[in-house]
C-alpha cells in the first residue's frame, strides 16, 4: 500500500470529537491519499467520563461506515490501559505482561470490529516484565495473523535495541516501529515534563536511527498541541530556554519566506529529516487536516534545512 508520509492521530474522536466531525476528518484523510489511523487500548482514559474504549470504537464505527479496511493501515497500542475503573493516571495500567498483551489485542480487534492490526505497540516500559516475555506474546500474536508488525512507544533507545536483540535471538518478530515524542523545539536536557509518560527523542535515539536499518521512527506531540500558533497554548516549562526562542525565530523566517505555516514547516522538516519520521497529526477540524496535508507540498531545500538544524 502508498501511502502519504503523516498518521492521523485519534485521540479526541468519540469524545471531544463526534463522530460526524471524526468521520469527515477520516474521509479527507482518506481521500489524500493518508492511511495511517494512529490510536490506542487507551485513548482517551485521562478525559472525564471517559473509558479508554473511545477512540477505538469511534474508527472501528468509520470502518464499518466505509468498508474500507484493506486501504487502512490501523495501529493500536497496549501495557497502558487503566486497570481500576476511574483511574487517570498509569498507577493501574496493564502492564506488559504475556497475559496482558493478549488480552489487550482481543479488546481491541473487537472494539476496531476487524480480524487484524497492522502495527501493535507497547504503550510504555514495563520493567516488571522481562522483555522475553512481552516479545513472545507479540510474536506469538503475529504467528496467530492478529498482528502484522510491532512497535515500542516511550522507551529509551537502549531497551529498544536490546529488546529486538532478545527477538532476534528467539527467531521471534523483532519490533519495527519506534514512537516517541519529536518536535522540532526541544526540551532542555533532562528537564521533567509535566506530561511523565512521555519520552521525547534525543541525540542518541537519532544517531541510534540512522545506523538501525528496518525502523520507522513515528513522532507524536509534533505540533507541541498548538503551541507554535496559539498564545493560549503555551510550551511545557521544559522547552522554556534560550534555544527554543533561537529555533522559533528560524522556523517563522523559512516558513515566510516559503509562503508556509510554522505548523507545515514543523511537519516537512520531520518528513524529510535524518532519520525521516512519520509525523502524528491530531486534528479536531477538517480545517486543520488541510493544513497539515499542506506540509506535503512544502520543499525544505539543503540550504533551508541546514539553517533550520544549525539553531541550537
Amino acid at each position: 500500500m502508498t501511502h502519504i508520509p503523516l498518521a492521523l492521530g485519534t485521540i479526541p474522536f468519540g469524545t471531544a470529537v463526534d463522530d460526524g466531525t471524526a468521520f469527515a476528518i477520516m474521509d479527507r484523510f482518506a481521500e489524500a491519499g493518508g492511511a495511517l489511523l494512529d490510536t490506542s487500548n487507551n485513548y482517551p482514559f485521562w478525559y472525564d467520563g471517559a473509558t479508554g474504549d473511545e477512540s477505538e470504537l469511534a474508527i472501528g464505527r468509520w470502518l464499518a461506515s466505509r468498508k474500507n479496511r484493506d486501504r487502512v493501515v490501523i495501529s493500536t497500542k497496549c501495557g497502558a490501559r487503566p486497570t481500576v475503573p476511574g483511574d487517570r493516571t498509569l498507577g493501574s495500567a496493564e502492564g506488559l505482561s504475556a497475559r496482558a498483551v493478549e488480552t489487550a489485542i482481543e479488546g481491541s480487534l473487537r472494539r476496531l470490529g476487524t480480524d487484524r492490526v497492522d502495527v501493535h505497540w507497547a504503550h510504555i516500559e514495563d520493567r516488571s516484565v522481562p522483555l522475553a516475555e512481552t516479545l513472545g506474546a507479540f510474536d506469538g500474536l503475529v504467528r496467530a495473523g492478529k498482528v502484522r508488525e510491532t512497535g515500542a512507544s516511550n522507551i529509551p533507545a537502549w531497551r529498544f535495541e536490546r529488546a529486538r536483540n532478545v527477538a532476534r535471538e528467539n527467531g521471534w518478530t523483532p519490533y519495527s516501529h519506534l514512537q516517541l515524542r519529536h518536535s522540532y523545539v526541544r526540551p532542555r536536557p533532562g528537564a521533567p515534563l509535566r506530561s511523565s509518560g512521555h519520552t521525547v527523542v534525543n541525540d542518541d535515539t537519532l544517531d541510534y536511527l540512522r545506523e538501525e536499518p528496518g525502523v520507522t521512527l513515528w513522532a507524536y506531540s509534533t505540533l507541541m498541541s498548538g503551541g507554535y500558533t496559539r498564545t493560549d497554548r503555551p510550551f511545557d516549562p521544559a522547552f522554556d530556554h534560550p534555544g527554543t526562542t533561537r529555533r522559533l525565530a528560524v522556523l517563522r523566517e523559512v516558513a515566510a519566506e516559503l509562503g508556509a505555516t510554522v505548523n507545515q514547516v514543523v511537519l516537512a522538516w520531520l518528513i524529510g529529516g535524518s532519520p525521516a519520521a512519520v509525523p502524528i497529526v491530531g486534528a479536531s477540524t477538517v480545517e486543520q487536516l488541510d493544513e497539515a496535508l499542506g506540509a506535503l507540498d512544502v520543499k525544505l531545500d539543503d540550504e533551508l534545512r541546514a539553517r533550520l538544524d544549525a539553531v541550537s
